[in-house]
This record gives C-alpha cells, structure tokens and sequence, in this order.
C-alpha cells in the first residue's frame, strides 16, 4: 500500500472513531494485512486511543468477522485484554450484550482476568446456551475463576450425553477444588473407565482432606479398575494418604480394609504399624484381612512391640503364617529370638509347621538365629529336600555364605523327573503369594510359571500356552478381569482354564469375572488342597 492509500486509511480510522462508527473502522481493520508492520502499530495506536465503550466492542465484532486477519495479528488481542482489564464492567457489558457476535471471546478473557465478578453472568448464560463450544469456554472459564459458587451448574454437566462437555466439568470442578467439588466429582465415579480415571487424578492432584478422603473410600469401589487406580494414586501420594487410608480400617467392610492395609504396607510409613498391629490384637476372624495385616508389617521398618506378630506364627492358615513370618523377620529381636526357640525344641506338629513357615517365606533371620536348635535344623533339611529347586538353591547359597557347608551338602537336589509336567502360569501382585504358588505347585508336581505383573503374562501367553492360568483380581495398571478378557482374545475357555483368584466377595465383581471369560473363582485365602482341586477339575489327564 502507497503511503498515501496508508494516509488515508489512517485518516478514516480517526473518523471512524470519533463518529463511533464501527461499520466502517470495520472496513478498515480489515486492510491491516495490507500494509507495512510498521504502519499497523500507528493503525493500532490510532485505535488504543478511542474510547473504550467504542473500542473494546469494536474489537470484538472484528473477531467475528473478521477471525482469520484477527488471529494472524496478536497484537489486536493484546490491545482488546489491555482495554478488558483498565475497563472490566465494560467487558462485562459486552459479554452481556445480545448483540454481541464473539461471545466466546468475552468469556475467555474474562478466564484469563480470573475476573469473579463475571460468575454470575457466566452461570446465567451457561444456563441458558445451546452452542457447545460456548458451554465448553464458559465452564473452562468458571473452572479458571475458581468460586465455589459455579459447582452446582458445572456439575449438571456430568451427566450430559456429550463426553466432551463431561471432561470439561470434571476439569473445571478440579480446578475449582472445594470439598462441595470433591463430593460432586464423587458421586460420578463408576461404570465409566475413562472418565473414572480422570476423576480419580483430579483428588490425587487436589490433596485436600475432601479429596483425600474420597480418593481413599474409592478403594471399596464395586469396580476393580476402580480400585486399582485409587490404589496406585495413594501410593503415589504416600506418607500424607496414610491418615485417611487408616481410617478403613474401622470399617466393617472386609474387602475395603484388605484393600487399604494393601496401600498402607506399599507405602511402608512406620506410622501405620501400630494401628496395624491393634487391628490384629482385636481379634479379626477374616484371615485374608489377617494375611494383608502381616503382608503390610512385613514391608515397614522396624516399629516397636513386634512381639504380637509372633502370635501370627501359629495362624491356622498358611499364607497368615508365612506374611507373619515376614512380618517377625522385618522386626527380630531378641525377645521374638526367645519366644521362638521355645516353639521349635521338640519335634511335633507345630515344630514342623513353624519350621516350614520359616522356610518358605524365607525368614533368613529367623532361619539363621534358629539353625544351632538341633530339632530345627533336622527339621529345616527335611523341608528343604523338598521345596522348589528356586528355593532349595538359596538356603544353599544361604547356607554356604556363612560357613553352614556341611548342612548345604545334606540338602542335594533331587534328580529331576523327565515326565511332563503340568503346566500352570500365577499372576499375582504380591510376591508372597507367587512364593507360595511355586512351592505348593511344585509340591504337587506342577511346574510353575510366575508373573508379578499382569502385562508381562499376556506378552508370555501371546506365545505360550500352559495348562491352567491362576490370575489375582485386584492388580494394578491390569486387573484379573481385563487380563482374562485379553487372554479370551488368544484362547477360548475350553482351550485354556481361567481361575480367578480374589479376597473379594462382591457380586458384581464375580459377574464381571464370569462374563471376561474365567472358568471359576478361586477364594484367598487357599491351600494346597484348594489347588489340587482345581487342577484335577481342569487339568485331568495331567494331574492323574
């Protein structure tokens, strides 16, 4: 453009203005990609010099007519915000007015001011749009400001049939983070595993005592996946989860207390033990919420009083027995050393049953103070000739290490049968619980194949195929249910039994289980015979 079209374009914009003409000042904004950078700051200074009620409008409407010439010039942007924030009712006025065209626009500075006084005018008009996109830039907006005053109509839009304007709400009632919020976002959880995510990563984010307390009262959730996550997100947490985690534990929901003694031993703060430990001295009757007791002690560090979990030694259930003897490892003294030794002098049944506790929850404390116990250590070798070759090879490692070369000789491996085996695969979260899959298994003469993590058994099932899977339910990233109805994708049921194994007892999850494509449930806690009875269900013709 010659400078003297840029004259004149400058004079009309002068006019416009002082005419308060915005049909024409229209027109000639619409010439700005037409002249020189340097030219478009005197045009845009000409403009900064309005009147406000004219500008600030004018601005707007250019928006609308003109979007592509006013997203490729910032500088217009830069010039309406300065104008919205020295004059806010006046951008409040225009966000108001009927006829005006970019009422999006008005929202989103309105957003990027935090400009409380606009919450009214936001809900109202949220009440009354029908454009998606301004619904969605009106709660972005009062998600942005923040009062507490918006959560009743942003949580209206939880349940709208558009999953967009749902994200939004949830997003926006995060951001807003008061506890009226935190209850809202609660009441949604459930059924819905994308959005359940998102909600459950808001009260992780938030960390207030509302969000706090809900993140922990999901883990009773009736969803598995559910579950899962809350778990994984208060471990994430850690020592600040620990108060309201512990309060489950006054529930008399048997599955929410499992659930939360499994969180409070993966975060392994000392500050949980006593709580722990006056759960076991109340006498609990479920031995899978006295097994997940043990299991929790067993990963924290050193905590007084550890002489109770001596009483877990004599549980009449295996795995109880085996998370105590992990549990008494973790803590041993002198005074535990003591109690023990009287236990383990004669030979009879609770000898022996102590002495293959020890073993195989591989207490090297406990075996190592005990082994000059003559009964013990005759005893201990016994075991030992018998357990999974894993598990023989490290008390002889064990052994040898400190100087025990004669009894690591008494413990030779058997010669190995060259029959086949049945074959079983376990997943399960707890490494405790996969110890005890290897050596009952191996005691029943079936080869084991273990999986900690339930990603890693689909990728060995893509390729191979055993003759029976055990899965755990409650796992996190995969849970049982979703790794059945992955391996339902390789093979059928008739091809490959599934057992579910659960300490739940919720309807909902065993129906969930059966429609993924498990063959049966199996509930913890179980014992060798409960395994024998499930392969020679499924597994015959190789367990006869």
């Amino acid at each position: 453009m010659t400078q003297t079209d840029f004259q004149h374009l400058r004079d009309e914009l002068r006019y416009d203005l002082e005419k308060k003409d915005w049909r024409k000042a229209l027109i000639v904004l619409s010439h700005l990609e037409q002249i020189e950078e340097g030219q478009r700051r005197v045009v845009l200074l000409e403009l900064s010099r309005g009147d406000a009620d004219f500008v600030l409008p004018l601005l707007v409407a250019f928006s609308a007519c003109y979007p592509r010439i006013y997203q490729a010039q910032p500088m217009l942007r830069g010039l309406l915000i300065s104008k919205a924030i020295d004059y806010p009712d006046l951008l409040l006025k225009t966000l108001c007015d009927l006829e005006t065209q970019n009422k999006k626009l008005c929202v989103e500075i309105t957003g990027e001011m935090r400009l409380e006084k606009a919450v009214p005018h936001l809900i109202e008009m949220l009440l009354s749009a029908g454009d998606p996109e301004l619904i969605k830039s009106i709660i972005d907006t009062l998600g942005l400001i923040g009062l507490s005053d918006a959560v009743s109509v942003i949580s209206d839009f939880l349940y709208v049939d558009n999953r967009e304007l749902v994200g939004c709400a949830v997003r926006a009632l995060g951001k807003i983070a008061a506890p009226s919020a935190m209850f809202r976002l609660a009441e949604r959880v459930g059924g819905d595993h994308d959005l359940d995510k998102v909600i459950l990563e808001v009260f992780s984010e938030v960390q207030d005592n509302t969000a706090l307390k809900k993140l922990s009262e999901t883990i009773g959730s009736h969803h598995a996946h559910i579950r899962s996550l809350a778990k994984k997100l208060l471990v994430r947490i850690g020592e600040k989860s620990v108060p309201y985690v512990l309060e489950n534990l006054r529930s008399d929901d048997v599955d929410l207390q499992i659930n939360s003694l499994n969180v409070l031993g993966d975060i392994g703060d000392v500050s949980a033990a006593a709580p722990i430990r006056k759960l076991l001295g109340s006498g609990v009757k479920n031995a899978n919420v006295r097994f997940a007791a043990y299991e929790a002690l067993s990963f924290m560090p050193a905590v007084q009083g550890a002489y109770v979990l001596a009483g877990g030694l004599t549980d009449p259930v295996e795995h109880v027995r085996i998370a105590a003897a992990r549990a008494v490892d973790r803590n041993y003294n002198d005074l535990l050393s003591m109690g023990l030794r009287n236990m383990v002098r004669f030979k009879n049944e609770d000898c022996d049953r102590m002495v293959n506790t020890i073993i195989h929850a591989q207490a090297d404390k406990i075996f190592l103070d005990l082994l000059d116990e003559v009964v013990f250590q005759q005893t201990a070798v016994e075991v030992i000739r018998k357990v999974h070759a894993d598990l023989r090879d490290h008390y002889a490692a064990l052994l040898l290490s400190r100087g025990y070369k004669e009894i690591a000789e008494k413990i030779l491996p058997e010669k190995a049968s060259e029959a086949r085996k049945t074959r079983a695969c376990a997943v399960d979260d707890s490494r405790m619980i996969l110890s005890f899959y290897k050596n009952t298994l191996h005691e029943l003469g079936v080869e084991s194949v273990l999986f900690e993590f339930p990603a890693g058994a689909i990728e060995w099932l893509e390729k191979e195929k055993p003759d029976i899977v055990f899965t755990d339910l409650n796992m996190p990233e995969i849970t049982g249910i979703e790794l059945t109805r992955r391996v339902r994708q390789i093979y059928s049921a008739q091809e490959l039994p599934i057992i579910m194994v659960t300490t739940q007892s919720d309807v909902q999850d065993h129906e969930a289980a059966r429609r993924a494509g498990v063959s049966s449930i199996l509930f913890k806690p179980f014992d060798k015979a409960a395994l024998k009875h499930c392969l020679d269900e499924y597994c015959p013709a190789e367990t006869s």
